[in-house]
């Protein structure tokens, strides 16, 4: 396939494609009902993305770096990168450690927890996901802190409380099957949320996010995410996208933030620090993969990148396999 071809292909849909790949793996799932006064910290889950789903009541989420935000009944938050974060009665209660609250264990990744008594609780169906590809990673560590979707402000095109009504059922009267459908309907919340984000959200205009759907950085940033063994330059990558050398590094450099190649160099180091914790893989197949003539030429990127040898990364992650 030549270069126009392929740029023909890229070019249909960058950001449908990295969405594509928004496939999750949970990591827990939780059904809580939290009487007022109420405080819950939950913990940082680095490389996952937290959700909650309110079913009834109201409560504050206060993560760090953002404004706390009153959740209501209806309402779908997401915290992407994973921060510790709480909820709370008002914007300034004390906050009780997650792990130290009883739960009941329902299954393998599902848990119910009841906190506190009297009032009516505030209920909510809570998780952490974890996204397995390396470009769904990039696309939700771009986005920002919190994710707050009200479904009132959804309007006629209110997706939320369906979903929500489902996922509430299942939870409160736990079937046969239960579990595996409480879990998929939190995994379409979360993937719609993302969606109706980018579609909504100005921020999604900017920074990666917006030159991934630039109609020619966008098709540039495929190609190069999809086939990082291609031997590309500048001048190859402008071409497959019918700019000039000098205006394509211009508008990339302002809008990611970084001149292209040392986008791509940075693209292949992290392809190849997945694929090296992921276990075995041999050496000289992984530089052919990512573009490098030899093992040696890759193994020397990967130092100055990392500041160890690939050798040394594989190494460390078979000690923390072990620990």
């Amino acid at each position: 396939m030549d270069i126009q071809v392929e740029a023909a292909s890229a070019a249909t849909d960058p950001l449908g494609r990295a969405l594509h790949l928004l496939r999750m793996t949970g990591v827990i799932y939780c059904y809580s009902y939290l009487h007022p006064p109420l405080g819950i910290a939950l913990p940082p889950i680095p490389g996952c993305l937290m959700f909650h789903a309110i079913t009834a009541g109201e409560c504050w989420l206060r993560v760090p770096g953002a404004e706390p935000v009153l959740l209501r009944a209806g309402d779908f938050a997401l915290v992407p990168r994973g921060e510790g974060h709480d909820l709370l009665s008002t914007a300034t209660s004390h906050a009780d450690a997650f792990f130290d609250l009883p739960r009941v264990q329902l299954g393998g990744r599902f848990e119910i927890m009841r906190h506190g008594e009297g009032t009516e609780p505030v209920s909510l169906v809570c998780g952490a996901v974890r996204f397995d590809d390396m470009l769904a990673r990039r696309l939700v560590h771009a986005l920002p802190r919190q994710i707050v979707l009200s479904g009132q402000a959804l309007g006629p095109s209110n997706w939320l409380a369906p979903i929500l009504a489902l996922l509430q059922e299942e939870v409160q009267h736990l079937k046969p099957g239960g579990e595996a459908v409480a879990t998929r309907l939190a995994d379409v919340l979360v993937l719609q949320a993302i969606r109706t984000w980018l579609q909504n959200d100005p921020g999604a205009r900017t920074g990666w996010l917006g030159a991934l759907q630039d109609a020619q950085l966008g098709p540039a940033l495929v190609l190069m995410h999809e086939q990082p063994g291609t031997p590309w330059t500048l001048a190859s990558l402008a071409s497959a996208v019918a700019m000039s050398r000098s205006a394509f590094a211009a508008r990339f450099a302002a809008s990611v933030g970084m001149p292209v190649m040392q986008y791509l160099t940075l693209w292949r180091m992290a392809l190849a620090q997945s694929r090296l914790q992921e276990g075995q893989v041999r050496l000289a197949e992984l530089a052919d993969s990512l573009g490098y003539q030899s093992e040696a030429a890759f193994s020397r990127a990967y130092k100055r990148w990392s500041g160890r040898s690939p050798g040394s990364e594989r190494r460390v992650e078979a000690v923390a396999a072990l620990a």
